[in-house]
């Protein structure tokens, strides 16, 4: 029985780009872009299409390389993996990427979400690409401006000698976006290749479809949805369909909502003459029928707080919430839940926080939200920085320094130039706003962000034990959506050592607060 739902919009408010969704018996499940961050691509469940959480990750490490592990000063921000194409074919998981930092293609399938993937990788480079299985033959389509469908071998792990090739779309020149993100599916006989491209004239992420009665005959299609949902001109496209539960079907496309990121939306998807229709009359509705099933067990939110009082399952032993900005090194980490606490300790000289290694991230959340972070800092060596931060490209930190055996808290934020959304991170863009001398080891410390239509702001504080009261440190920095790293504002608790290495920092009482409860706050 169908029921009414008002659907969130955005449908999650967090960071969570790229999507690929598909739909096994009653459960939706979807897998998303995370670039830099490890463990990587984070598949979500649910049980509606509106209420989602963590299932699992589908990797660990992927190459171990000085980059992916931030060694020798390198780095992979702003590459890693992309764009997955997430499918499900007679009883195994496929997840299929390319990683702009390896240019290599990989491919992970399992039987089941709840056990390990296995891992190999598919012979070339494959940007955007989808996956698509037509009964016992298997394709990537792929390609930017130029689109590619190439025919794989049986074991999907390199073209096919002599196997099927051709181009399905040639050479669109956009000077935003030309067409790319594909996503090919064969409905009721016909096959159908979904990209995403920008209006010529000006930026706007627009949908387009393109459909054929066969794999050699042209495709015909063009532009199928251009919506912003009234929010700051920014378009909605890119992602996967799926059926659902009935006869309906529905997109999971995505938004720039600036510094927080690109945010999933939920369109319902109709068809006429076996062409898809995306929304009512060109527009995204406020409400829309969705067959409601149980919405299973929650219990494994996509952000919050945490005592760290207790090891999880996963293989650093934090919960699943939690990611790091590369690689970690966890012998540089211990948990202890008796203490209700985690250390960390340093191994290298860092120039700056972008080069701070296990530093601990969650996405924030539109449209506002406040991390708070104890930090103890007893054990630090003189040059060392601890504290919490808005963390990407156009950073902005709260932190603790020790220099010449005296305690400073310090805000530091690196400055940005919006005309340039490739800028790459230097030395020289790092200011210290402000700094004041502090006589106690242990600090609370805090950041407030706004990101209400666009604002992408952040502003930092320390806790005044005396006057127990909040004090605001150095200035409201703005954030900014760069290419640099090309993923959303995370909160990021790090720690780092400038001049000696060996030092600690303990981390404990991280809290999370959005909506009503920052009121209050």
């Amino acid at each position: 029985m169908n029921e009414i739902l008002k659907v969130n919009y955005p449908l999650i408010p967090l960071d969570f780009p790229d999507p690929d969704i598909i739909r096994v018996g009653d459960v939706y499940y979807m897998a998303s872009t995370t670039m830099h961050f490890f463990p990587g691509c984070e598949i979500l469940q649910s049980f509606d299409l509106v209420n989602w959480e963590h299932l699992t990750y589908v990797y660990e490490r992927l190459d171990e390389t000085t980059q992916q592990q931030l060694l020798n000063h390198e780095n992979i921000y702003g590459q890693g993996m992309w764009a997955p194409s997430f499918r499900y074919h007679k009883g195994i998981f496929y997840l299929v990427f390319a990683a702009n930092d390896t240019q290599k293609t990989y491919l992970f399938r399992t039987h089941s979400l709840q056990e390990s993937w296995d891992f190999t990788y598919i012979e070339g480079f494959y940007h955007d690409c989808s996956l698509l299985f037509d009964d016992d033959r298997a394709f990537l389509v792929y390609g930017n401006g130029t689109i590619h469908l190439l025919e794989l071998t049986p074991d999907l792990r390199r073209p096919k000698e002599n196997g099927f090739q051709r181009i399905l779309l040639s050479g669109e020149t956009n000077p935003y976006l030309n067409y790319e993100g594909s996503h090919m599916y064969k409905i009721n006989g016909y096959y159908y290749l979904f990209l995403v491209h920008s209006l010529a004239d000006r930026w706007f992420r627009t949908q387009a479809c393109f459909m054929s009665d066969s794999l050699q005959g042209e495709f015909k299609g063009g532009d199928v949805f251009q919506d912003d949902h009234g929010y700051c001109h920014q378009g909605i496209a890119q992602g996967g369909i799926v059926e659902g539960l009935g006869d309906d079907w529905y997109a999971v496309l995505f938004q720039d909502y600036g510094a927080v990121g690109r945010l999933p939306v939920l369109v319902p998807v109709s068809w006429e003459n076996h062409f898809p229709v995306f929304g009512k009359n060109g527009k995204i509705p406020d409400n829309f029928s969705i067959p409601k099933k149980s919405l299973g067990k929650k219990d494994h939110s996509l952000v919050g707080s945490d005592q760290f009082d207790r090891l999880y399952s996963s293989k650093s032993g934090f919960d699943s919430k939690w990611s790091f900005n590369h690689q970690p090194q966890l012998e540089l980490i211990t948990i202890e839940p008796e203490e209700q606490s985690y250390v960390l300790k340093t191994d290298r000289i860092a120039s700056n926080i972008l080069e701070a290694v296990n530093t601990l991230t969650q996405r924030m959340t539109y449209p506002a939200c406040i991390g708070e972070v104890t930090v103890d800092v007893s054990d630090i060596l003189d040059g060392d920085v601890v504290g919490i931060s808005a963390f990407q490209g156009a950073y902005g930190f709260v932190g603790v320094t020790k220099d010449t055996g005296n305690y400073y808290v310090i805000m530091q934020a690196k400055t940005n130039d919006k005309t340039n959304s490739t800028q790459r991170w230097n030395n020289q863009d790092v200011m210290e706003y402000e700094r004041v001398h502090v006589f106690q080891s242990k600090l609370k410390l805090r950041i407030e962000v706004d990101f209400e239509n666009m604002r992408d702001v952040a502003d930092f504080y320390y806790y005044e034990y005396e006057e127990k009261t909040w004090r605001k440190i150095g200035i409201t920095h703005s954030l900014f959506f760069g290419l640099d790293h090309f993923t959303g504002c995370r909160f990021g608790l790090f720690y780092f050592s400038t001049k000696e290495s060996g030092g600690q920092a303990r981390f404990s009482q991280f809290h999370y607060i959005t909506g009503e409860k920052m009121n209050g706050a």
